[in-house]
């Protein structure tokens, strides 16, 4: 969706959590209920939505506020995009003045229950109806701490035309990282300004997040079982040096900016063979009037894995009248009848099942090229760790890849630092 490039999700705010978890115990309102003499509950909204996104979520809201007379919901989205919720979010609990409800990024969430003014979700919505990935991502040391607001899934989208002028046949379900690189190296042609893939290299939770893929692939995960160390150690520099690989075959695109934004203008202006990207990006594909196909990720072992990274509905507490009131809405929203529009108008992929089994649904992804797969692939889809340690882990681990993308190191090396230093966050407890 608009306000949700891979950008949006991808920036890391590890100091804003962290003052968030110092200084926000004993912030709040002191409005126990919150429902108006008539009895009518109104909510405060945040949710950072802009153009298509803005515009899905406030026909959602006058429909609501329409249907539930006592629950008055005032969509006034904070006065910043989703980019720039948590902040916006941290301050407002540090000076007592909070929304009921805000749209938090997936990996923002576990920072954030940090603060006794994140309600406790548990109980209170369907949650075995949601995806998987859905439900992982919403789930914090066993609690429910929010209710899923948009689920994603990583695919590759490729330039038919790019490849058939390289004489490549396309790729299939079940290729190789093997085939992506020899296949990238192939599609690569500096004469025409044309590279085969893309990479953002600031060092961000865009650069890191798609890396996890490969890593879960190789047997590996974000941390251990216990929680002590990182899960990446014994398999992190094969997925290095895939991307160290594309580098010196100087086949990869390296976004140097933040947002990725250039990388996906080059992939847009024809000029790139292939590109990871996520649903969101298929209306912009079709503006431009892109010949694209879709394929799941490649991987080395053979077996489907991609990653998914879902959005939140985060509720706060400013009374029991608003809490409950709260949760009425986001649960409403992930209702099929609900979860449709916004899924078709604001660029998610259905929360549950029952949406994707819906014949509009159908009919929608029928006429959207390439959206199947990205639906299917939730089938494969992981989600990182709602872990507090996590922001960090994503500043170490992006350290290392941008410094692999750019050649400054070599993927043992920059491996064995980042392990040695996200190991030491993990030896604090939190």
């Amino acid at each position: 969706m608009p306000a949700r490039n891979l950008s949006r999700r991808d920036v890391l705010r590890a100091a804003a959590a962290a003052t968030l978890a110092g200084s926000l115990a004993a912030c709040g309102k002191n409005d126990d209920e919150g429902a108006d003499a008539n009895g009518v509950v109104t909510l405060d909204l945040w949710h950072g939505q802009v153009d298509t996104g803005k515009a899905a979520i406030d026909a959602l809201i006058t429909e609501f506020n329409k249907s539930h007379p006592k629950i008055k919901v005032v969509g006034g989205g904070g006065g910043v995009t989703a980019d720039s919720m948590l902040q916006k979010v941290t301050a407002g609990l540090a000076a007592g003045s909070y929304p009921d409800i805000a749209y938090i990024f997936g990996s923002d969430l576990a920072s954030l229950t940090k603060s006794p003014k994140v309600a406790d979700l548990t109980g209170a919505l369907k949650i075995d109806d949601y995806w998987p990935a859905a439900k992982d991502a919403v789930s914090v040391k066993g609690k429910v701490r929010a209710a899923p607001a948009l689920l994603d899934s990583l695919c590759v989208v490729y330039n038919k035309k790019l490849f058939a002028a390289a004489g490549l046949p396309a790729p299939k379900t079940g290729w190789t990282w093997d085939d992506f690189t020899a296949m990238s190296k192939q599609l690569t042609n500096p004469a025409k300004g044309v590279f085969g893939t893309g990479w953002p290299g600031v060092g961000d939770e865009d650069t890191v997040w798609r890396i996890w893929p490969m890593i879960w692939d190789l047997g590996g995960d974000v941390v251990s079982g216990d929680g002590k160390k990182v899960g990446f150690d014994a398999v992190g520099a094969q997925a290095l040096g895939t991307l160290d690989r594309l580098r010196t075959d100087k086949s990869l695109y390296v976004d140097p900016k933040p947002g990725s934004e250039q990388l996906y203008q080059v992939f847009l202006a024809g000029r790139m063979g292939m590109v990871a990207t996520g649903p969101w990006q298929l209306p912009e594909l079709n503006d431009a009037g892109l010949e694209y196909g879709v394929v799941p990720l490649p991987s080395y072992s053979g077996k489907a894995v991609t990653i998914s990274g879902p959005d939140t509905w985060t509720v706060f507490d400013n009374g029991k009248a608003k809490v409950k009131a709260a949760t009425e809405f986001v649960a409403w929203l992930a209702e099929p009848a609900q979860d449709i529009q916004w899924d078709m108008k604001g660029g998610s992929l259905p929360i549950t099942k029952a949406t994707a089994d819906l014949p509009a649904w159908k009919k929608h992804s029928t006429e959207t090229n390439g959206l199947d797969v990205f639906v299917k692939a939730l089938d494969t889809a992981k989600v990182r760790p709602t872990i507090t340690a996590y922001p960090q882990i994503s500043q170490h681990l992006g350290e290392a890849i941008s410094a692999v993308l750019l050649g400054k190191q070599s993927p043992g090396d920059a491996l064995k630092q980042a392990v040695d230093q996200c190991n030491q966050v993990l030896a604090v407890p939190n």
